[in-house]
């Protein structure tokens, strides 16, 4: 296995692709770091994963929703309960178009 070894100007311009700007400090510091995930992910790439289906998991798979099951209407002072601004039966908003308050 060959040992990845970043440049530092591999590292600023993915510092600049991600819009951040960085130290001389932590550019040293990121092109050990992400040396090392590199590595890493290579090492992975070793294993072999023929056997294994793609869509397979470690976790069981269930379904956490609960069923979806027609309940009682809420009645009409119970939808406008919580409305910043109504009128009793209607919530009211501001205009979106011009002329309006």
């Amino acid at each position: 296995m060959t040992e990845t070894q970043l440049s530092a100007e591999d590292v600023r311009a993915i510092a600049d692709l991600a819009r951040l700007e960085l130290s001389d400090a932590d550019v040293a510091l990121y092109q050990r770091q992400l040396s090392d995930i590199l590595d890493y992910f290579q090492k992975l790439q070793e294993l072999d994963t023929s056997h294994i289906d793609p869509t397979s998991s470690v976790l069981p798979l269930k379904n956490v929703m609960r069923a979806d099951e027609a309940g009682p209407p809420l009645t009409l002072d119970d939808v406008v309960a919580n409305a910043p601004d109504s009128d009793g039966e209607q919530f009211r908003v501001r205009a979106v178009l011009d002329g309006g308050e």
